[in-house]
């Protein structure tokens, strides 16, 4: 059978195609129904809408909640708490625009049965933290999922999406999307009128903790590869503050996530010997950061720091101090069905190891980095902001549209609006939706131009590793290293090693520099030319070298980011040894890129931070 035998090109036509089943591409193809009745509105899927994305495996908490109805929070509160977080840096308008709608999708999931803990004395929804409420969460996913299934004119499962289609007509204006079903091999061409990017953000573009048979132990999803990311990028949208990784205090082994033992059970860190250890790295931060080691709540990177400079002094491991609080049966019982009902594997790696934490401490630790615009960083999409709110320099189409024409985002995808979560990314789809529709109407008639050459060009290079690896394995008879191609495993291996030596892992303790970061850039270079040679035995492993090439154009984007800031802004998420301290009056700013694929090239440059919120 040859390159393409026995395989379809399917053609799909839409008004509006969602790329992304998650939390924030399920809410961009329900509110697209809603504000777009007789449009054809299409949402592509890698893996089932049912059980993809962030939120696949469950949640025990919504963290993006205002509670406005009972006078808890006021979006500016919540605008004013993630530029805490982020020292300063989030984009105003969007954040707001957000906090101001997040509400009233969290009562919609109610509404379609998801399960709300209440406080039984107030009848108010159960609080974890201030911005936090607790859900029983075990199937949180599938309920948004059937929403947008049922707004959705098709959805397509199993298509990985690999490159986006620009219209002929004009320039700078995208046109659909190519991809292939990983089950049948089918390539499908989507011709759309808008695209709304909510795929995932990158994990697994730098080497986890756990290694070997147990890489896939992470803790942001680990089939997020980078897509929200790399397609923009491909087609020249700029984007904003990819330095701004995340990295996060987790139990050991298990990545299990912290903030219900911390805010709901009230538990707290010390060191090896059992002693309090933030207060003494105070004078050591407030060196490097200033002032914003004063604020309230302490931003997260500085508490990162100081538990690395414990252990870095000798006194770790450090660990969560669980035996007071399980001493009550009701925590007890939270605290471990809040891992039962959304990371197993914690629960197991305990089990395994005779934690109990009535009993013992459990360790925390440091993840590696994870770079994903939905959480609590500000990466991704440089993208005007709401009409009513952004500054002028923050707006130039539609909101949500990136700076290509026709190109919205949400989610992971859109930069500068940090901690959104899960409720915070279904309301960016529903507001990129609804903006999309209106792109669409304000087309009319207009008809975008596919290039036939154009996707069939995409055609060829997409199963080409297939064909690699066909003629290749022609010339070895045991083992799987070949001198004619590499595969996707190999080639992520070394991304993430790559990455983590020279771009700021756990190998260096997150410090890099101008020359590692240099030289970070010539292994990615090595590493680009080399993808032409990649081999995929079957279709899953066409897949993977796709997710590849997506993690690798996002890295890339990440390692330039890196290099153009030249302070530590973030103290804790990573290190420029040679910038080592937070430098307002040069760098009170946001870092923008635009990759151009006709040269390869990349542009940087700043943009002002405008604080619309006192």
């Amino acid at each position: 059978m040859g390159l393409f035998g026995g395989r379809k090109t399917v053609f799909v036509d839409a008004d509006i195609l969602v790329i992304g089943g998650g939390m924030a591409g399920c809410g961009a193809t329900y509110e697209s129904r809603y504000w777009g009745r007789d449009l054809k509105i299409v949402c592509v899927e890698k893996a089932n809408i049912e059980r993809s994305g962030a939120v696949a495996q469950g949640l025990y908490a919504i963290n993006c909640y205002m509670g406005m109805q009972w006078g808890e929070n006021q979006p500016e509160d919540h605008v004013r708490y993630a530029r805490n977080d982020l020292m300063g840096l989030v984009r105003e308008d969007l954040g707001y625009d957000i906090a101001r709608h997040v509400d009233a999708s969290v009562h919609k999931f109610e509404e379609w049965g998801l399960p709300m803990m209440r406080d039984p004395k107030t009848g108010q929804y159960q609080r974890e933290g201030k911005w936090q409420i607790m859900i029983h969460g075990e199937s949180y996913k599938p309920i948004v999922a059937e929403a947008a299934r049922k707004a959705a004119t098709e959805v397509y499962n199993r298509i990985m999406v690999t490159h986006l289609l620009m219209d002929q007509s004009k320039a700078n204006r995208v046109a659909g999307a190519v991809g292939f079903n990983v089950r049948t091999g089918d390539y499908h061409v989507f011709r759309a009128k808008a695209v709304i990017v909510a795929a995932g953000g990158a994990s697994h573009i730098f080497k986890p903790r756990a290694v070997g048979e147990g890489m896939g132990r992470t803790w942001y999803a680990p089939w997020s590869s980078g897509s929200c990311y790399a397609l923009p990028i491909q087609v020249g949208a700029k984007m904003t503050q990819m330095e701004n990784r995340i990295v996060l205090t987790r139990f050991k082994d298990g990545y299990g996530p912290v903030g219900a033992y911390f805010l709901h059970l009230k538990t707290y860190t010390q060191n090896g010997y059992g002693e309090e250890y933030e207060k003494r790295w105070y004078e050591d931060t407030k060196a490097l950061v200033g002032e914003y080691v004063d604020h309230h709540p302490v931003p997260t990177c500085l508490r990162n720091h100081a538990l690395l400079k414990e252990v870095a002094a000798g006194r770790g491991p450090i660990r969560m101090v669980t035996k007071e609080a399980f001493q009550d049966p009701h925590k007890e019982t939270v605290g471990w069905e809040n891992f039962l009902g959304m990371t197993i594997g914690q629960a197991v790696v305990w089990a395994s190891q005779n934690i109990d934490p009535k009993h013992i401490n459990p360790e925390l630790t440091t993840s590696e980095p994870y770079v994903m615009g939905s959480h609590a960083t500000c990466s991704g999409a440089w993208a005007s902001g709401p009409e009513d709110c952004a500054p002028a320099d923050y707006q130039w189409g539609y909101n949500r549209m990136m700076t290509v024409d026709g190109l919205f985002g949400a989610g992971d995808t859109i930069g500068g609006t940090a901690h959104k979560f899960s409720s915070g990314s279904f309301a960016e789809g529903r507001i990129a939706a609804k903006a999309a529709v209106r792109y669409v109407n304000d087309l009319g008639k207009t008809q975008l131009q596919v290039s036939e050459q154009e996707y069939r060009d995409l055609e060829k290079v997409i199963y080409q590793p297939l064909e690699n690896y066909r003629v290749g394995r022609n010339e070895i008879v045991a083992g799987t290293v070949s001198p004619s191609y590499l595969l996707p495993i190999q080639g992520l291996q070394r991304l993430e090693q790559l990455m983590d030596e020279y771009v700021g892992g756990i190998s260096t303790n997150y410090m890099t520099n101008a020359v590692m970061l240099n030289r970070g850039l010539e292994l990615l270079t090595m590493l680009k030319e080399d993808m032409s040679s990649m081999g995929a035995e079957d279709l899953h492993q066409l897949q993977r070298t796709w997710e590849l090439q997506h993690r690798l154009l996002a890295s890339e984007s990440v390692t330039r980011h890196t290099l153009f800031r030249q302070e530590t802004r973030w103290p804790g998420y990573y290190y420029r040894g040679d910038h080592m301290k937070l430098d307002d009056e040069n760098w009170h700013c946001f870092t923008l890129s635009r990759y151009d694929r006709k040269t390869g090239e990349w542009a940087m440059e700043k943009a002002p931070v405008h604080h619309i919120i006192d």
